[in-house]
């Protein structure tokens, strides 16, 4: 093929579609709606902090391989950082019970039968019930599927599963749930060690794929919203972007890498996600404290997620629609009280911001996960890119770039 493709949106998906094309030497148009590439995965400057923080916090595994392709390819393997081997620190705000989740590396799970590598209070035969989803079929709940009580489920399956779905597990797809198990824990803790993007998601994935890109001759189109596609019945045959109108040409492609909800505004009868979840993130202006861990989970607290970067301690809470219309201040105020107990800082809270994300993802249930379509559409060189697509995963960096990939394949393969 040789037409150009015409790649809308310079998010995660669009971006990671971009460099896969720009590698296989394909001429390329980008255009981003924003005065910035990234979308809900990039950096900002925060005057009221004076630091450069996320818009959220995004935890990745040693398992997402396509996330660390791009980071490979756009020469930011580096920028990922996380233990030698799986480890997960857990605290208990209720009790102050420390403890170290530490799966084996291999995929034979020997580590539940040893005490101090599993969750306190738990068997070896507990684990097992989480097994049946990786068989979950259809549109059946992670609720109706295992058991949702006890030590195991509150102290590791809840908390995980929250993160990784956002959305309330008991109510979340199963099917999905399966999948990211069927990734992470049963491929072994070779596949599971986190990884962080400690110095800022723009310098892990952004920035070096836009200079990456510029190497290559891509320059994005900022502040281009598209505003219409023109149809035939069976070709994109058009884009406006306000007063500017670009004709697609026979071998020319369109990768439309936009929110869903923008998307069907685009694309005639487009069924997408249409309910989301919010997650919230706090950044405190504070140096972590000695041996504070890069990352804490904590049980029985607002705060659920702690990060500890080399300028600032990082919130996260997922599943947030109920904290969207609390007051800020007293928010960063619990939460800060509950990240000072939990790693020895004093009670005074430092310089703060909260960053709402209202639409951060779809909602991971079963009826939203039918909702998700396929790359490909009813026109032969228009295909969709981005995490609420049919990629088999939750709403995820590596959901992102998977979808971006994909639609870079089909443009390649198209009649």
């Amino acid at each position: 093929m040789s037409g150009t493709i015409h790649i809308v949106g310079a998010g995660l998906a669009g971006l990671a579609c971009a460099v896969r094309l720009a590698d296989e030497g394909r001429d390329i148009a980008l255009y981003e709606a924003a005065r910035m590439a990234g979308g809900r995965c990039r950096s900002y400057f925060d005057a009221t902090l004076g630091l450069t923080i996320d818009n959220g916090n995004h935890l990745l595994l040693s398992g997402n391989t396509a996330a660390r392709d791009y980071a490979r390819r756009i020469g930011a393997g580096d920028a990922l950082v996380g233990p030698d081997e799986c480890e997960f620190d857990f605290l208990d705000a209720r009790s102050g019970e420390h403890w170290r989740l530490r799966p084996n590396a291999s995929r034979l799970p020997w580590w539940i039968f040893v005490k101090d590598r599993r969750v306190p209070g738990t068997g070896p035969l507990d684990y097992l019930d989480a097994a049946k989803l990786l068989f979950a079929t259809g549109d059946a709940t992670i609720g109706e599927i295992m058991n949702c009580d006890g030590a195991l489920y509150e102290k590791l399956w809840r908390p995980v599963m929250l993160s990784a779905l956002n959305t309330e597990p008991r109510d979340a797809s199963a099917v999905l749930a399966g999948a990211v198990l069927r990734e992470t824990l049963a491929a072994g803790g070779a596949a599971c060690r986190p990884l962080v993007a400690k110095g800022g998601l723009g310098q892990a994935f952004i920035e070096p794929a836009l200079r990456t890109l510029a190497a290559k001759g891509v320059e994005p189109h900022f502040g281009a919203r598209l505003r219409e596609i023109t149809f035939d019945d069976w070709r994109a045959r058009g884009l406006r972007f306000g007063d500017v109108e670009i004709p697609l040409r026979e071998d020319d492609s369109v990768v439309l890498a936009v929110p869903p909800w923008i998307a069907q505004e685009l694309v005639p009868d487009l069924v997408a996600p249409d309910e989301f979840r919010a997650i919230l993130n706090v950044h405190f202006k504070i140096a972590p404290p000695p041996g504070q861990p890069l990352l804490l989970g904590m049980i029985g607290s607002l705060t659920e997620w702690l990060f500890a970067f080399d300028d600032r301690l990082s919130v996260t809470i997922s599943g947030a629609d109920r904290l969207m219309d609390e007051p800020r201040e007293e928010l960063a105020g619990q939460i800060w009280r509950e990240v000072a107990a939990a790693s020895g800082l004093p009670p005074e809270s430092p310089p703060w911001q909260i960053v709402k994300e209202k639409r951060a993802t779809f909602a991971a249930t079963p009826t939203q996960e039918a909702r998700r379509p396929g790359a490909a559409t009813a026109w032969t060189n228009l295909f969709l890119a981005g995490d609420w697509t049919a990629t088999g995963l939750p709403a995820t960096i590596e959901g992102s770039i998977r979808s971006g990939y994909k639609a870079a394949g089909l443009t390649s393969r198209r009649p």
